[in-house]
Order: C-alpha cells, then structure tokens, then sequence
C-alpha cells in the first residue's frame, strides 16, 4: 500500500459521543449513530459498543440488522481483513434496499479494492459511485461518496477530478460534523496538482480546523503535508519545529502511516540540517519499522537519506547498497503509479464500451420497430426500410473500427514507456523468455545488456525533470542506433534499460555494449544553455555462461554492471571479467 493512499483512508466521518444503556428500537438506532461517531476518535470504545449492540441483534428490525453488518464490515475493514468485508459490503449493496447504506458501502468498496491492488475494479466502482451521485439525497452518504470519489480519484492521479469532488464536500458537510475531513481533502488534492506551499491558506486552514474540532489523526497527516512542503523549500528548522508539536499526538494516537512518515521525515531535516549521525539514526528507524516487501515513499524518501549520508560521509560500499535500496523502492513505487494510471484508463474503457453497447442495443430495438411499421405499409415503404438499415449497418461498422482503434491504441500504450517509446520492464521480461526459449531450442547465443546512466539524478537536480526527460529520450535514441532490428530494447525503470541481443557471440555483445557507453558519452544532449554531458556504466552477461534463465541472466548482468559502477562508472563489465586485482570493491 502507499504511503497516500494510507492517509486518504483516516478520512472517515468521526464525531464525539455518548452511548446509553437501554433497548429499545428507538434507542438502538440512537446508539448505533453514537457508536459510529466514536470511529476514530475513540476506537477501542467504538468496538466495545458494537459488541453491545450484537446483544441486542434479537430486538433488530431489517434496517437495524443491515446498519449493524455495515459497521461490522467497517471495522473489519479497519482491521485489514479486506477480502471478507469486500463480501460484506457487495451483500449490502446487492440486498439491504437502504440508499444510504448502499451509497456509503460503495464508497468503501472502493478504498477496499485498492486497498486490495484491483485498482481496475476501485476505478470500476468509482464510475459506478459517480453515476449514482445525483440520486444520493441522504447528506451523510453524499459526503462519504464525495469524500471516497475524491479520496479514490486523487490516488489514480486525477487531482483535477479529485478536487472538484474535495470543493462539493465543503457545502455537503453534514449540519453538526466538523469541516475537517472536507478540507484535508482539498489540501491533499491540491498537494497532487503541485499547487501547495508551505503558505497556503488552504493548508493552514484544513490544520486549524482539525485541531479546534478535536481530529487529531486527520489534523497531523495536514501537519505532515506542512512538513513535506518544508523539506521541500529546505527549511529544515521550521520542519522539526512542527514535527516536535504534533509528536505527541501522534505517538499517542499510533496511527502506524504517521509514526513512519514523522521519523522519516526527522531524517531529512537532520540531513538538510548537517547533522548526519542524527539523519542516519531517523532514516535507519524509519526502515527497521517497515515490513518485508514493502514499498512505499516513506521507505524511499529513507533509503534516499541513508545514501546521500553516506556518500557524505565516504562509505562508497554502503552508499552504493543504500543507492540499490533507493532504486529498487523508486521503482516499484513507479511501476504501482502506472498500473494505477492504466487501471484507470482500461475502467474508462470498460465502461464506455458499456455504455457504447446499451446504444447500440437501443438502437437495434429502434431499428427493429421501424421494420414492423414498414411491413404493415408494404412496398411504397422499401426505399425507407433500406435507407435506415444502411444507416444503422454503417453507424455499427464505424463504432466497431473506432472500438477496435480504441482497443489497439491501448494495447500498444500499455506496451511501451510513454516516455521513451520502447518496452515497459513487464512486456520487455516477457518477450525476453519468449526470444531466449527459442534461442535454446536452435542452440543460439545471445548477450543480456543493462545500462544505467551514471549521476543521473545530478542532471534532474541540475537541470529540472523536463531536461532529465528530454536526456533519457536522446540517450535511447542514441542506443537504438546501436542496435539491430531482430534486438529487444526495454525501459526497466528510471534511468535504466535492458536489451536482448539474439545469436550475438560474447565479445560481440561487450563490443556492442562498448559501442553504446561511447555513443552514449561522445553525443551530449544539446538544450538552449549549452549542452548536458551524459554516460553510462554497462553489465553484460551472455548464454554460453549463464544459461537460458531469464532470471539468472538478470542476476549476471545487474552484478556486472554494479562492478562497473563501484570501478568508477563509464565502463563495460562483461559477466566473464576478473575481478579488479588493486583492491577496488
């Protein structure tokens, strides 16, 4: 799960109150609602109550019984057990015939698949939510399904949608809630579009807000977006200064996001600060909370400090293992990006072609009743008949060629980096086995190059990210220049590429590859200021040594280039080469 979509999920209604004793169906719907305003605000009460509640499951009527099973979907939800409360709330979106609740349940269907990594599906049930809206006049399950949309469609990486929904919930909020949720929201979608500061009235107002209504959880992940723009404009200070007041608070509540991004956050400003043991200490903690396998941008933001402290300090092996580390979380967390974005796009696919077939089944029950009106007129009516039939034929065929272009276009985007134009690291393993199951079975050689560009983030840093886009463009132009037609050429991640050289002997692959690092360092990209010098460190491992296993070759070809980054960068390492006899690394 990431880190945002981790903060998004606090934003659940909770408001103070008072659970009483008695029995009564009068009084259960009123305990039902005290208990649902204790959320977050008072958790372990909250299940305390929905345990008593349970006892009073004989006196229920079926509002009742369906209202329970929603709050006991919500806290199983809470508790992580997400494909069972999934269940939960797909029964009482299918069954209960309560419009509030199926409003509200969609809205956490929702978080619970992408929660889940089905972002399709999630994207699936926003478009459904989105439909249902309109209808919605509950205000309570209005402001949750504005809250989730927003929520659902800030983390798909549409902040514009994600705002519009986050400004409706501002006038939706309920009479009696606090304001608090509805402008975090904002805050957050703001932060999406890059149209946050530190100084952001916005910002300033979502914090103020929480603390006087009591919010404390929603309240400090709006101080932690204060923090982020502070370590963003580098003052450090003023970072600690906010992360020493809400602490506290924090600590206190447990909320696990909040207690890893506040210690990451500590070792950023200790970095900015000068302070390396301090930073080292922070970013060190941050990683030993984390699980195994996870990756999220606190473990990035970590590994990022943890390299650039040892680099300060001199430890080369170390900031190279932390460099690895960094890479590997950038990477994932880009790679869940994307299949996010895509996901996105195959639900808008998938329900405009919903869509397109209901139209053309209207339209085949239109044309169908112009058929048994031209029967009943007889032949002065032919001309009529045909003329619509032909109209009807023509509009199908030219919804199916643009369904088909539709179709197509999308295949090959998701195919290749948007970027480059070359493979995307998924399509580029998968036909890499595919090409090196039928080299094994000619008994072909073939070579396995990767290259990453050296310093790279120097030119991003220096430059910009448009300039770094603009040299990761000119660096894979340059290398297919090098290539062959038959030869597969990939983007596995940031500024690295992976390419399949088929029926290509060992030194034939380490000449090629040398062609490529002298391409690549002897044509600087040129911009308007000058030029941007550029070069790359290679490993290349080959079948005649490693075998045919995509894996294994992989494994071969990253040791070898790491060999020819720790031997000073700007150089080929071949699988096969000895190891340097001076004592380098």
């Amino acid at each position: 799960m990431t880190g945002r979509l981790c903060f998004a999920l606090i934003v659940l209604l909770a408001c103070s109150g008072v659970a009483v004793a008695s029995a009564s169906p009068g009084d259960i719907d009123t305990r039902m609602t005290q208990a649902e305003k204790l959320r977050l605000k008072d958790h372990a009460r909250f299940v305390t109550l929905l345990e008593q509640l349970h006892h009073d499951l004989p006196h229920m009527d079926a509002k009742q019984t369906w209202r329970l099973r929603y709050n006991d979907a919500w806290e199983s939800m809470f508790e992580g057990h997400y494909p069972a409360s999934e269940a939960d709330f797909r029964e009482i979106i299918a069954h209960s015939g309560d419009a509030a609740l199926v409003a509200k349940s969609t809205a956490l269907l929702m978080d619970n698949l992408a929660l889940q990594a089905r972002y399709a599906d999630a994207y699936v049930e926003a478009n459904r939510a989105t439909d249902m809206l309109p209808r919605v006049t509950d205000p309570q399950a209005r402001f949750t399904l504005l809250s989730h949309l927003s929520q659902t469609l800030n983390f798909a990486g549409q902040q514009d949608l994600a705002l519009k929904y986050a400004e409706m919930m501002v006038p939706a909020t309920p009479p009696g809630e606090s304001p608090c949720p509805a402008l975090y929201m904002k805050t957050a979608a703001l932060e999406g579009l890059k149209r946050l500061t530190s100084t952001s009235p916005e910002l300033a107002e979502a914090i103020a807000s929480c603390t006087a209504n009591g919010e404390p959880v929603i309240g400090n992940a709006a101080s932690l977006i204060l923090v982020d723009m502070y370590i963003a404009e580098r003052a450090p200070t003023k970072a600690m200064a906010v992360l020493d007041r809400i602490e506290p608070s924090i600590r206190a509540s447990g909320y696990f996001p909040a207690l890893v991004a506040m210690t990451k956050h500590r070792g950023q400003a200790y970095q900015q600060m000068g302070n390396l043991a301090e930073a080292r200490s922070w970013a060190l903690q941050a990683v030993t909370m984390s699980h195994p396998g996870d990756f999220n941008e606190w473990l990035r933001d970590a590994y990022q400090v943890l390299y650039e402290v040892e680099k300060a300090s001199g430890n080369a092996a170390a900031a190279l293992r932390y460099h690895e580390q960094y890479v590997r979380q950038e990477q994932s967390f880009r790679h869940d990006v994307n299949a996010r974005a895509m996901a996105y796009q195959a639900a808008r696919q998938r329900v405009l072609a919903q869509r397109m077939q209901a139209a053309q089944l209207i339209e085949e029950n239109d044309i169908l009743r112009l058929q048994g009106e031209l029967d009943e007129k007889a032949l002065e009516m032919s001309r009529l008949h045909i003329g619509l039939m032909v109209i009807a034929l023509l509009a199908l065929g030219l919804w199916m060629v643009r369904l088909r272009r539709s179709q197509l276009r999308f295949k090959r985007l998701s195919a290749h980096d948007g970027l480059t134009g070359i493979f995307i690291q998924q399509h580029f393993i998968g036909e890499m086995a595919r090409m090196l199951g039928k080299l094994k079975r000619r008994q072909a050689t073939a070579c396995y190059v990767t290259l990453d560009l050296d310093h790279f983030k120097v030119v991003n840093d220096t430059y910009g990210h448009t300039v770094g886009d603009a040299a990761l463009k000119h660096a894979v132009e340059v290398c297919k220049a090098q290539l062959r037609p038959a030869d597969l050429f990939g983007r596995l991640g940031g500024e690295e590429f992976g390419m399949v050289l088929p029926a290509t002997s060992r030194e034939q692959g380490r000449a090629v590859a040398e062609r490529m690092r002298s391409a690549v360092h002897g044509n600087p990209m040129p911009t308007e200021d000058g030029s941007v010098a550029l070069a790359a460190s290679i490993g290349v491992a080959c079948t005649d040594t490693i075998g045919y296993d995509v894996q294994r070759l992989c494994r071969a070809a990253d040791t070898a280039l790491y060999r020819a980054k720790a031997e000073g960068r700007n150089r080929v390492v071949v699988d096969s080469d000895p190891e340097p006899d001076d004592g380098s690394p």
